[in-house]
C-alpha cells in the first residue's frame, strides 16, 4: 500500500511542475463557502424578495457554514442590483434573490439594461411563486373579468388598472388582456403594491392586478372584489377564487411569478449544487415552510436545470405579450 505521506508529496510536486492533479478541482468545490457569502436584493426592506431572503437566511448559514449576509442595493426597478452580480466573479459568493418577471422583462421597456437576463446569470433555485390577483373596489358593479372587459369596451377611454411596477407581472397580464380582448386597459405604475393596494380600495383606480396574499385581506373584509387570479390554477392560499380563465376569458394565463435565487455566469456545477441543495435543505424546514406560506407563497424547490428552462422559456412568452402590444423600449 503507498504510504499517504508519499501520495502527498507526489501530489506537491505534480503542483509545482504545473502537472494535472485529479483530486484539485473537487477539493476546491468541497471548500466552498470558505468565506461569507452576499445575498443581494434588488428591493428595499419589506418587500417580496427581501421577505424571502430573511426567511431563508438563518437556515442557508446553518446548512452552508458560513453567514449569508443580505444586502439591499435598491433602484431603477432592481437593474441596479442585477448589473452589480451579473458582473461579479462567479464563484457564488455574490448572488441574487430576485423576481420573475421583472428579472426578465425590464430590457422589453427599457434600452438601458444592458445584462441578458438568461445569458449573464447562473440559476440557481426557484423558490417560491406568489399568485396574482385580479380586483376591483366593493363597490365597482363589475363582477367577473368578463363584465370588465365589456365595461372597458363601453366606456370611451377604457377602464385603469394599478400595479406596483413598470415590467412586472401584474403590468403585463394588464397588457396580455388589453391586446387579446382589443380593449383600452391604462396602466397605472406605482412604486410598489402597497400605495397601488390603498388607491384601488379607495375607488380612485378602476381595478387592480396585485400580489394576492397582499390583497387577500381586504377581499376577505369585503373591501375588494376579486375577478380572478392571472395564472393557469387557482391559489392554493385561497381555491374559491377563479381563475381569469374561469372568469370569462378562456385560454389566458401568465407564467408565475416567482422568486428566485441566481448568481453569475459561469459558475462551476458543484458550487451551484451545493447552493441548490441548501436551498432544498431550507425550504423542507417546516418553520421556513410556515413562514413562507403565512406569508402568501406557494414553494417551489426546483433544480438549477429547471429555473433555467423556465427563466428561457418565459423570457420568450414575455417578448410576445410586450411585441403584441406595440411597446418600444424607451
Amino acid at each position: 500500500m503507498q504510504h499517504p505521506f508519499r501520495s502527498s508529496r507526489r501530489a506537491l510536486l505534480a503542483a509545482g511542475l504545473g502537472l494535472p492533479v485529479a483530486w484539485s478541482t473537487t477539493a476546491f468545490a468541497q471548500a466552498f463557502p470558505s468565506k461569507p457569502v452576499r445575498l443581494i436584493v434588488p428591493y428595499a426592506a419589506g418587500g417580496a424578495a427581501d421577505t424571502v431572503a430573511r426567511i431563508l437566511a438563518p437556515r442557508l448559514t446553518e446548512s452552508l457554514g458560513q453567514p449569508l449576509i443580505i444586502e439591499n442595493r435598491t433602484g431603477a426597478n432592481g437593474a441596479i442590483a442585477c448589473s452589480y452580480v451579473a458582473s461579479a466573479p462567479p464563484d457564488g459568493y455574490t448572488l441574487v434573490i430576485n423576481l420573475g418577471p421583472s428579472h426578465h422583462t425590464l430590457q422589453l421597456f427599457t434600452k438601458a439594461i444592458k445584462y441578458d437576463p438568461v445569458k449573464d446569470f447562473t440559476a440557481i433555485s426557484m423558490v417560491a411563486t406568489a399568485p396574482q390577483v385580479m380586483v376591483v373596489p366593493a363597490a365597482s358593479p363589475i363582477k367577473s373579468v368578463r363584465d370588465l372587459v365589456d365595461t372597458a369596451k363601453a366606456s370611451p377611454k377604457g377602464l385603469s388598472y394599478a400595479t406596483s411596477g413598470v415590467g412586472t407581472s401584474q403590468h403585463l397580464s394588464g397588457l396580455l388582456l388589453g391586446n387579446v380582448e382589443k380593449v383600452r386597459l391604462t396602466h397605472v405604475a406605482y412604486r410598489g403594491g402597497a400605495p397601488a393596494l390603498t388607491d384601488v380600495v379607495g375607488g380612485q383606480i378602476d381595478a387592480g392586478i396585485l400580489v394576492l396574499s397582499n390583497a387577500l385581506p381586504y377581499i376577505e373584509t369585503g373591501k375588494l372584489r376579486a375577478l380572478g387570479v392571472v395564472e393557469n390554477r387557482r391559489s392554493k392560499t385561497a381555491p374559491n377564487i377563479p381563475t381569469v380563465a374561469e372568469s370569462g376569458i378562456a385560454g389566458f394565463s401568465i407564467p408565475e411569478t416567482w422568486v428566485g435565487i441566481l448568481g453569475p455566469a459561469g459558475m462551476p456545477a458543484d458550487v451551484v449544487r451545493r447552493l441548490n441543495g441548501s436551498i432544498t435543505q431550507a425550504l423542507q424546514n417546516p418553520e421556513v415552510r410556515g413562514q413562507l406560506e403565512k406569508a402568501g407563497y406557494e414553494i417551489v424547490g426546483d433544480t438549477p436545470q429547471q429555473f433555467s428552462a423556465q427563466l428561457s422559456q418565459s423570457v420568450r412568452l414575455y417578448e410576445d405579450i410586450v411585441k403584441d402590444a406595440g411597446v418600444v423600449a424607451e
